[in-house]
C-alpha cells in the first residue's frame, strides 16, 4: 500500500506539473496568479492522502467534505492531462513529420489553442462522466449447460462487483443498486470483491456502514448470497471487511466451494492482496477445483480476471471484476496491458467461460467515462447433450 501511495503521488504530481506548465503558458498568467495556480495544484496533489489521514483518525465527516472536491478534481485532471498529452504529442509529431505544412502556423499560438480546446472538452467530459457513473445498466447473459439436471429450470445469478461502499458510495447510491437487483429477481446473488472501501474502524466496528449492511442483508436470494474478497477489503482492514460482508448476508468463500441443490457448485478464491507478497498461490485454486466433480456446473468467483492455465477447463463460468472497464477513458487502454481479458463474456482456450464485470460502483472519482456501471444477470439454462 505504501509503495502504491508513493507511486501514486509521483504520477499524480507529474500530471499536475504538466497541467500547471501548459495552463500558465496558455493563459500567460501573471507571476502572482502563477504562484497561486502552483499552490492550488500542489494542494490538490496531496488531498487524497489527507482523506486517508482523516479516515485513519475516524474523522469521517471531514474525510467526506474533502473527498468530493478532491475526487471530482482527480477525474477532471486525468481526463484533461491524458488528452492534452495525446494532442500535444500529435501536434509536435506532425510538425516534425510535415514541416512544410506546419511551417506557416505559429507553434506557440497553435499549442495554446490546443490547450484551450482540450480544457473545454475535459470540462464537458467530466460533467458527462459524473452523470454516467449514476446510470447503472443491467447486462444480460445466457449460459446453456448440459450439466444441469434435465428437470431443472432457469437458474438466475445476479453479479455485483466493485461497489466500493465508503465515503462517496453510501445509502442513496446503494439503494439504486439494490432496486436493480430486486427487479432482476435473482436465485443467487454474488459479489466478486471490493464490496467495501475506505479505512474501517480499528476496533473491528462497522458502525459507520451499519445501514449499508442492513440494506444489503434485506436483499434475499432463494439459493443463497455468496461473496469473495477483493484487494480493497484488505486495504479497508480484513477483519472489519469480513464482519461487514457477513452482516450484509453473504457467505464468504475463501478458497472454498459450496454445492447447491440446483446442480450448481460455487467456488471462490481469495484475492492475491490477502497474501503479504500480493501473489496468488495457483496451487490452492487448482487443488480446490480438482476436488469438485466434473459432472456439476462449476461457478468460480474470483475478483481479478486472471485465469490459471491449469484451472482452465475445470470451471464452467468464472465471474470477475476489478478492472472497472477502465472507469475513465483512456485508462481502459492501460488496464488492458495488465488484464487483457475484455469486459463481457469470453470463451477460454479450454472451453470455459469468463464474464468480467465493468463494476457496479466507482473507485476514487465518482465518475465513469465510456464505462457505465452494471449489475450482471446470468441465466444458466439446461441444454440437452448432443447425441
Amino acid at each position: 500500500m505504501y509503495l502504491f501511495l508513493i507511486s501514486f503521488i509521483l504520477v499524480y504530481g507529474c500530471m499536475h506539473l504538466y497541467a500547471y506548465m501548459r495552463l500558465s503558458s496558455t493563459f500567460n498568467t501573471s507571476p502572482n496568479l502563477s504562484r497561486l495556480l502552483l499552490f492550488g495544484m500542489t494542494c490538490m496533489t496531496f488531498l487524497p492522502l489527507l482523506i486517508r489521514v482523516a479516515e485513519s483518525f475516524q474523522l469521517s465527516k471531514a474525510a467526506l467534505y474533502i473527498a468530493w472536491p478532491a475526487y471530482l478534481w482527480m477525474g477532471f485532471i486525468f481526463i484533461f492531462v491524458s488528452h492534452l498529452i495525446f494532442f500535444d504529442a500529435l501536434h509536435y509529431s506532425c510538425r516534425f513529420a510535415l514541416p512544410h505544412i506546419f511551417r506557416s502556423l505559429p507553434g506557440k499560438l497553435f499549442s495554446r489553442k490546443i490547450c484551450k480546446i482540450v480544457l473545454l472538452l475535459a470540462a464537458t467530459a467530466s460533467i458527462y462522466a459524473f452523470y454516467e457513473a449514476g446510470q447503472i445498466r443491467s447486462e444480460h447473459v445466457v449460459i446453456p449447460s448440459t450439466k444441469l439436471p434435465s428437470s431443472a429450470s432457469r437458474i438466475r445469478i445476479v453479479q455485483v462487483s466493485d461497489i466500493h461502499i465508503g465515503l462517496l458510495t453510501q445509502k442513496k447510491r446503494l439503494e439504486r443498486i439494490l432496486e436493480k437487483i430486486t427487479a432482476a429477481r435473482p436465485d443467487i446473488l454474488v459479489s466478486t470483491g471490493d464490496l467495501i472501501d475506505g479505512k474501517l474502524n480499528r476496533d473491528r466496528s462497522i458502525s459507520d456502514h451499519t445501514s449499508s449492511a442492513a440494506l444489503l442483508d434485506a436483499i434475499k436470494a432463494p439459493l443463497g448470497k455468496f461473496a469473495v474478497l477483493g484487494n480493497h477489503e484488505v486495504y479497508a482492514g480484513l477483519p472489519q471487511a469480513l464482519d461487514f460482508t457477513q452482516a450484509a448476508g453473504f457467505t464468504i468463500l475463501r478458497n472454498q466451494a459450496v454445492a447447491l441443490p440446483c446442480g450448481v457448485t460455487i467456488a471462490g478464491t481469495d484475492d492475491p492482496a490477502i497474501n503479504r507478497k500480493g501473489l496468488a498461490d495457483p496451487a490452492t485454486e487448482i487443488a480446490l477445483l480438482k476436488s469438485i466433480p466434473q459432472n456439476v456446473f462449476l461457478l468460480l468467483l474470483k475478483h481479478r480476471p486472471d485465469i490459471v492455465p491449469e484451472s482452465d477447463g475445470r470451471f464452467d463460468l468464472q465471474l470477475s471484476g476489478h478492472v472497472h472497464g477502465g472507469q475513465i477513458f483512456p485508462f481502459n487502454l492501460l488496464v488492458k496491458l495488465k488484464h487483457p481479458i475484455p469486459c463481457g463474456i469470453t470463451t477460454t482456450k479450454m472451453g470455459s467461460s469468463i464474464y468480467v464485470s465493468r463494476g457496479t460502483g466507482t473507485w476514487g472519482p465518482p465518475m465513469r467515462l465510456f464505462a457505465p456501471p452494471e449489475i450482471t444477470i446470468i441465466d444458466i439454462v439446461p441444454r440437452q447433450p448432443m447425441k
